[in-house]
Parts: C-alpha cells; structure tokens; sequence
C-alpha cells in the first residue's frame, strides 16, 4: 500500500468490539455518533446469544459442542469424520466460486452475529456522509484454538484435525465478512482479535511454535486479502511485536496506553512495517480502569501521541506522515465497562482524533 492507496486512515477513529449494552440500535447510535468515519459492528455481551468471542466464532464448525453455557469440542465424535470431509468439501468448493461462502459453515448467522447485520442495514437505510471505511473483526486462531478445550481440558491447538478446521474455517468465516462488507461500498477493515499471543514466551506455550502461529495467521489474513479487505492484528497487552510485525498484516492494533514502551523496542520493525504501507492503530484511551477513564483528558492524550509517535520519527517519517498512517482507537474493548464509562471511552477516541487531525493533517 502506498501514499496514494485506496485507503489512508489520517488519524481518524475507531473502535475495538464490545459495548456493555443490550439493545444493537442503541450501540450503532453511540458508534456512529463518535465514529462515523469507521464505525464497526458491535458486539454486546450481555446478549447470551452471541456466545462470546469463542463461541460466536466456531458456529458450525465440525467437531465443537455446546452445552448449557459451555463451548467445548469433541473431535472422537462417531460424526466428526462425515462432519469433517464435509467441510473440506465445502472449504474447497469456496476457494472455486465465493459464492460458496454464503454456507452456514462460514457466514456468519443472524443469532451469532446480529451486530453485524444490524450495522450493515443502518448504513444502508440512509446516506453516510463521513463514510471513509467500515470495521469488522474475528476471533483470531490461536485464540482459539489455546481458548477451547476438548471433554478433558486438552487445548484445541493440540488436536491436528481439529486445528486444521479452525484455521481454515477462520479464514472462510473473515473472508465472508470482508464480503458482507464490501456491499457498503467502502474499504473493509477486519481485525483479528489475538488477546492469547500476550502468552508468548511463558511456559504455558513452551512447546507452541511462531512458525505455525505465523503460517496460520498470515493463512486468515490472505483471505482478507483475497477477499478485498485489509487485515490487522489486534492484542491488548505486551507480545513478541517483531514476529508480528513480520507477518502480512496491513494494521498493527495495541495498547498505547500501556504498553508503548514494550513496542518501541521494535522500533526497526515498525519502520520496516510502515515502509511497506503499515497502519498503526494506537489503541490511546484507556478501557482497563474507569478510575483511569475518569482523569484522562484529550489534550492529555494527544501529548501522549506526540511523545509516543516522536520516537518513531527520522528524516522520512515526520509526525503528521505517521498520522496519515494511523487509526485513533481505545486500548481494547468497553464491555466490561459501565455505560457511563465506555460513554466517555468513545467521546475520549473521537476528541482525540480530531484534535490531532486539526493540529496535523496535510
């Protein structure tokens, strides 16, 4: 991607999945009334039917059960076989003809998604005049796969059937986004939510290799990509940023509030990544604390920007060209939150942005 790319975020603003609310028309109000430049499709976790961000992303997929409030999956089922050869079956029909994608193996449904459906149908009752791009999001497949567990509490990543399904119905089921998407008419955004790649490097996932992590996150990104979609990688804590950047992704989302200092040590990398048409999504406002919340200003945080982005400038890279390269984005999701904090969340991205798109913008 280059400066004169289809799509160039300039600072502005958007957002990281969930709301603490119920009812979808009251969260697409507040999202489109803070970012209407990028708005996503919500996800509210106090609607039980959504599943959480495992179950709402393994619906269908051969081999996963659900019982009661618990996603497990069971691979020595007697129908996994015919299950599973049917899948592939499906999977490779798809990579033919992405009209395939419309199977209830990958789009996502209705009861599972709604915040999906409910936001492509607000945008197209009616003229967006802000309207630069659109964000959408996945469970990311090593979150996943360590996420859920077999009868016996072994990790799915362990189950080589089971991990080969995930990473392929992964990236079917982002691929179908992207195209659900695109219907809008405006660049499509899909980030893979990846919170377990905090855990690199501890003993729990001694014996997990990068190479495989990387070969099947860079497999869900090529289908953005095949799809039409741009593709970053979200993670709200400190990880092995150089392996990430490494990767094919187009955006970098973190938590700048917390954890700028772990990433500037990859400071090569991250040039590296913007040289080849990186974004960088600054994750500023904080989500973890509402005592945090409560005292942050924007001016604050913008200065936060400023001293952070500093350090990434040279002779090529000045602050309002990093801004050209960067989204304006809470730390993580506001699900957790109060209503009255996840408010001031999203007022605090939006003011945030457009005084750094007032002070630098070209």
């Amino acid at each position: 991607m280059s400066e004169e790319a289809p799509f160039l975020p300039a600072g502005n603003a958007t957002l990281i999945g969930s709301l603490p609310l119920h009812d979808y028309d009251q969260a697409l109000d507040l999202i489109l009334t803070h970012t209407p430049e990028i708005p996503l499709w919500p996800q509210l976790p106090g609607n039980p039917a959504e599943g959480g961000m495992l179950r709402q992303f393994s619906e269908n997929l051969p081999g996963f059960r659900q019982e009661h409030d618990r996603t497990f999956f069971r691979s020595s089922a007697p129908d996994f076989p015919e299950r599973q050869l049917a899948f592939f079956e499906e999977y490779l029909a798809a990579g033919e003809d992405p009209r395939r994608l419309e199977s209830p193996l990958f789009a996502g449904s209705p009861e599972r998604v709604p915040g999906l459906y409910h936001l492509r149908e607000r945008l197209q009752a009616g003229p967006q005049t802000r309207l630069r791009a659109v964000k959408g999001q996945i469970t990311g497949p090593f979150t996943l796969l360590t996420g859920l567990k077999d009868e016996n509490q072994q990790d799915a990543w362990y189950d080589q059937a089971l991990h080969e399904v995930v990473v392929k119905g992964l990236a079917m089921k982002a691929a179908w986004q992207t195209r659900f998407l695109a219907a809008l008419g405006v660049p499509v955004l899909i980030f893979l939510d990846e919170p377990a790649l905090a855990g690199l490097g501890s003993s729990s996932y001694i014996t997990v290799s990068l190479a495989e992590i990387g070969g099947d996150l860079n497999e869900v990104i090529a289908a953005v990509h095949g799809a039409g979609g741009l593709a970053g990688i979200h993670v709200c804590a400190n990880t092995d940023w150089d392996f990430l950047l490494s990767l094919k992704l187009d955006i970098l989302s973190f938590d700048a509030y917390s954890y700028f200092e772990r990433l500037i040590g990859s400071r090569a990398a991250l040039h590296a990544f913007l040289e080849r048409g990186g974004i960088i999504a600054w994750g500023l406002v904080p989500t973890a604390e509402e005592e945090q919340i409560a005292r942050e200003t924007a001016p604050a945080l913008v200065a936060r920007w400023e001293e952070q982005a500093g350090q990434l400038t040279d002779n090529r890279w000045d602050l309002p060209r990093i801004l050209n390269r960067s989204l304006i984005t809470p730390s993580c999701g506001t699900g957790s939150l109060s209503l009255e904090a996840a408010g001031r969340v999203l007022a605090l991205t939006s003011e945030v942005s457009s005084i750094l798109r007032g002070k630098y913008s070209r």
